[in-house]
């Protein structure tokens, strides 16, 4: 196989998510643009508050206006007209708002704006206005703006008072400071070099010399890290080996989502979800390195190449394998090969699919009184279909999970009923383990390799030989399936 293929590398942007958005999140320049408003109640001054922080030409037109509206017209911070809005007024504008709290009323202004080519928001009235206003978190210059899609305001709000809390006033003084240096710190290369001076500065020695000498101590700061990295050697590149748990984002570990927020490179596997790796710097080279049974595919060779070639360009790597890296997944042929290039790596480990299965049927892996011992197995090695201790597993208090078994579940219902296994011990087949396609599927040992054909198990499933789901569970699941037929 030809080494770094080209095609294989896929944008963050290129990923394939299962949602989409209305409203792209976009920043528009309103430095001297006209901004007309139509309204002069309570909702024009709370749409005006946010308005008169840019540096837009702003005119408002109402017959009677609130005495605030009057007051930021009186000290010159807008142009109020007492008339309604005209098609004349819209010529050259870049936003037109209705907020005049009457239907009738916004639609005229409305269809006015569209005719003059200005894009219009209807306030309070998502369905026919062309853009939204979202929530916003002010550390000028720093701006975080937060929308829902106008399906959720109280959350919105709920989310602006965290990351309020989350980011210091003085966070707006150092990135204002930092935006003053920018053209000092193009001497430094594009990459990872430049990134580390930024995040050193804003997220350690920054803060510190804000707080004990103020602005002053942060140029100063600037100056001596700029000279530091300048005269710091090429840094060596590094490989984490990353467990990305079973599929769902939010069973990553704190530590899993800091090294993908900071990789320069991406290397994983198919079972990776897309919303696992949206988590990853835009900036980041983001790669499929996914083994499959048919159809091309990458060989561990290429694989252990591709870390160890980013690695000595200095890149940090994260190879990026769904559950945990320990689990199955080839680790100690990548930690040699790393080893034998003289490559520093690392190990997060992440939870493995057999844990997320029995969370998602509800069942506990070991119970007292039942099973002092549980068993992974994985029913493929090298050489094909896996061998076990099979008379061991066919006994009747035996637990064992396993791992990329559907296409042998006729060969393991052989083997363990062949050692004395009843054929009536319960298998428990969780699909998609966490994720929100997960299904549970209930069967014995003896219709097992049934089961499986009949239900089109598609996705990573996970066998839980010796337990079955618990009936909560269990009429959940048949409701979810229920609901799904139905639509």
């Amino acid at each position: 196989m030809e080494f770094l293929p080209s095609n294989r590398y896929i944008e963050p942007n290129e990923l394939k998510v299962d949602w989409t958005m209305k409203h792209f999140p976009i920043f528009v320049n309103l430095v001297n643009q006209r901004v007309l408003l139509a309204g002069g109640g309570e909702t024009a001054v709370a749409k005006l508050r946010l308005i008169l922080k840019t540096e837009a030409e702003i005119h408002v037109f109402a017959q009677d206006a609130e005495d605030q509206v009057v007051a930021w017209a009186e000290a010159g911070r807008i142009t109020l007209h007492h008339r309604e809005m005209i098609a004349g007024d819209v010529y050259g504008a870049r936003l037109v708002y209705a907020a005049q709290d009457d239907d009738a009323a916004d639609a005229r202004v409305a269809a006015l704006g569209r005719a003059g080519g200005a894009l219009v928001n209807i306030v309070d009235n998502l369905q026919d206005s062309q853009f939204i206003t979202p929530a916003i978190v002010d550390r000028d210059p720093v701006t975080v703006a937060i929308g829902t899609e106008g399906a959720a305001p109280v959350l919105a709000r709920h989310i602006k008072a965290q990351v309020e809390e989350a980011l210091p006033p003085s966070l707006g003084a150092l990135a204002r400071l930092g935006q003053a240096f920018r053209s000092a710190v193009e001497v430094l290369p594009m990459g990872r070099k430049r990134r580390d001076f930024w995040t050193r500065f804003y997220f350690e020695r920054g803060p510190k010399a804000l707080t004990s000498g103020g602005e002053q101590a942060v140029r100063a700061e600037l100056k001596d890290l700029l000279a530091q990295t300048i005269a710091a050697k090429r840094s060596a590149g590094r490989v984490d080996l990353v467990g990305a748990g079973p599929g769902d984002a939010e069973l990553l570990t704190l530590r899993a989502r800091k090294l993908l927020h900071e990789a320069d490179v991406v290397l994983h596997d198919q079972m990776v979800t897309g919303e696992i790796l949206e988590l990853a710097r835009r900036e980041a080279i983001v790669v499929e390195t996914g083994k499959r049974g048919f159809g091309e595919s990458w060989t561990q060779g290429d694989i252990n190449d591709l870390m160890i070639s980013h690695a000595a360009q200095g890149h940090h790597v994260v190879r990026l394998k769904s559950g945990d890296p320990a689990m199955f997944a080839r680790l100690d042929e990548e930690m040699d090969a790393l080893d034998a290039a003289g490559v520093d790596w690392a190990i997060v480990p992440g939870i493995t699919a057999a844990s997320a299965a029995a969370a998602g049927a509800g069942l506990s892996l070991t119970q007292r009184g039942r099973n002092s011992a549980l068993k992974f197995l994985t029913a493929h090695d090298v050489n094909g279909f896996a061998d076990q201790d099979w008379r061991d597993l066919a006994k009747p208090d035996a637990v064992a999970a396993v791992y990329m078994g559907k296409k042998a579940a006729s060969f393991l219902r052989g083997r363990l009923m062949m050692h004395g296994a009843n054929g009536e011990t319960p298998v428990t087949v969780v699909e998609n383990a966490s994720r929100a396609n997960q299904r549970i599927l209930q069967a014995t040992l003896l219709s097992l390799p049934e089961t499986l054909n009949a239900s089109d198990v598609s996705g990573p499933a996970v066998m839980l030989l010796g337990l079955a789901a618990r009936a909560a569970a269990q009429v959940a699941l048949d409701l979810d399936i229920d609901e799904m037929e139905q639509a």
